[in-house]
């Protein structure tokens, strides 16, 4: 059976690339939304509209789908991926020298119907200069990430971290690849 990844996030690729598998890339128009929703529900529901939206663009059914979706969340505040350089710089000083929480939701979708999940990682920046928060934007990394960071970066922006590290990068593979396998083996 085959596995589609339901998402354009390289780290994502790459995540499920270097634990063995093997997939195609299908992404299909799906707007994000948070509006009114816990975290943990916004990322779910989130990885789970991705998933329906690609599986149900897809010809061939004998497919298994996974749609994920990363939120990154601060007093009681979704941050999601920063409009422009200025509102990173923003999320960053927010961010700075506090703990915040970082939830991956996932689904994965096959003819047989679907499963979703997610997992949660704690995260403790450092105390964060104006200079280190200006170099690391001006590096464009922070535009394209959920609360303008990436912990994979190398940039010295994180004290410690509670949880998977593959979470706060984008996708719980500890956590999803046993259900990917089964899946794949059983849903035929």
């Amino acid at each position: 059976m085959k596995l589609i990844l339901a998402s354009n996030s390289p780290r994502r690729r790459e995540i499920l690339k270097e634990a063995g598998f093997t997939f195609d890339v299908v992404v299909t128009p799906f707007e994000e939304k948070d509006v009114a929703l816990s975290p943990i529900e916004t990322a779910v529901n989130n990885a789970l509209g991705k998933a329906t939206a690609t599986f149900n663009s897809l010809r061939d059914k004998d497919a298994v789908v996974l749609g994920a979706d990363t939120v990154v969340y601060f007093n009681d505040c979704i941050l999601g991926k920063p409009k422009d350089s200025e509102d990173a710089a923003k999320m960053l000083k927010t961010l700075s020298g506090n703990t915040h929480t970082v939830v991956t939701g996932y689904a994965i979708i096959t003819q047989n119907g679907a499963l979703s999940g997610f997992s949660e990682s704690k995260v403790t920046f450092n105390t964060l200069t104006k200079e280190q928060i200006d170099q690391y934007v001006k590096s464009g990394k922070p535009l394209d990430k959920a609360g303008a960071y990436g912990i994979q970066d190398g940039y010295n922006l994180v004290k410690t971290f509670e949880g998977s590290l593959n979470n706060v990068i984008g996708l719980p593979i500890e956590q999803i690849a046993p259900i990917l396998k089964e899946k794949m083996k059983t849903d035929n």
